[in-house]
């Protein structure tokens, strides 16, 4: 969702959650409903309330900025909440499986 594609001419890469929020309103909300799946799924293998608050940080974040038109699509690819999350989580199942 976050690093699918390269932009042309560039270094950066951007994904779905990108081109999809280019849509407005209703490309931000389908993004936000995708990335919450991420938090659901970490509830279901055990995170921590801790771990899921921070998750749920970064998804409101993305949110309400992203909602923001240009900056806020601009902000989506720089900001990659579901990469965040993933990695948030794959801590979380790493510390918990010692």
């Amino acid at each position: 969702m976050d690093s699918a594609f390269v932009i042309p001419g560039t270094q950066v890469r951007m994904g779905l959650d990108g081109l999809i929020g280019l849509v407005p309103v209703i490309g931000d909300l389908i993004t936000t409903a995708i990335s919450s799946y991420i938090l659901v799924e970490a509830r279901r293998l055990g995170a921590s309330r801790f771990t899921l608050a921070r998750m749920a940080m970064n998804i409101a974040v993305d949110g309400v900025f992203g909602a923001v038109p240009v900056a806020g699509d601009v902000f989506d690819v720089a900001f990659r909440a579901n990469r965040r999350n993933v990695k948030i989580l794959r801590e979380h199942l790493e510390r918990k499986a010692r």
